[in-house]
């Protein structure tokens, strides 16, 4: 079967990596120590994807502007306290090794910071499996679609032969203003209805039910020599 998509980008947190729940806690508990009231759960997990200040600014507009910063650094010493801990969703690791042992261009957009992708990767050992990423502090933050073009033109891919894969409405979104498919995760920060309202090729939840989907794309036919690592 011909493949469908030339490159396939993934989101990090809530789609590759179980870090949902993490994140929301550690900006509740942020908010807590410095005397804002604090989020709820929902609301917190709401920004993921979105770039730490623009979802500060999001979740918590009556704040004085002068109060983001003392805030984005008690959230990033209370997730910095367990990230190291944090798991992949069950099977991403064997989906992505088959993925680039099938030969498919693999790309990371991400609203971490580049220094919080590299340590991720690092923890993973995901690192290999991708050819180019880019994260919200190099780019503007989703859905502006400026990411997506990053990766695109770093390797050669264009709109309509691109994927998207996320579980927040910001990816979802994103896909659609650079033009390119997208898939959704429910097991992720935003729930399968929000996903299905901005129509995505599909919603699915979790890395077996994506592998299945993957594979029906032809992303998974006959195995072939990862392409050479992009600069």
């Amino acid at each position: 079967m011909e493949r469908r998509f030339d490159l396939i980008v993934f989101d990090w947190d809530g789609t590759l990596m179980d870090s949902t729940t993490h994140i929301a806690e550690s900006l509740r508990a942020a908010c807590a120590e410095l005397g804002h009231a604090p989020p709820s759960l929902e609301q917190a997990a709401w920004i993921i994807g979105m770039g730490l200040a623009p979802g500060l600014q999001r979740v918590l507009p009556q704040l004085d502007p002068d109060d983001y910063p003392p805030l984005v650094n008690a959230y990033r010493r209370h997730f910095l306290a367990g990230d190291h801990a944090l798991p992949l969703f069950p099977g991403i690791a064997d989906l992505l090794r088959e993925l680039a042992q099938a030969g498919n261009l693999l790309a990371v957009a991400t609203g971490k910071s580049r220094s919080g992708l590299e340590r991720a990767f690092d923890q993973s050992g995901l690192r290999m499996h991708f050819h180019a990423s880019c994260c919200a502090d190099e780019s503007f933050a989703k859905p502006n679609p400026a990411m997506l073009f990053e990766v695109m033109d770093r390797t050669g891919a264009l709109p309509p032969r691109t994927l998207m894969i996320g579980d927040t409405s910001h990816d979802l979104q994103m896909a659609a203003n650079a033009g390119v498919a997208a898939v959704g995760l429910s097991h992720g920060a935003h729930a399968h209805q929000e996903l299905s309202a901005l129509q995505p090729q599909a919603v699915l939840r979790n890395a077996g039910e994506l592998r299945d989907w993957l594979a029906r794309a032809g992303q998974l036919g006959q195995a072939g020599p990862a392409p050479d690592r992009l600069p």
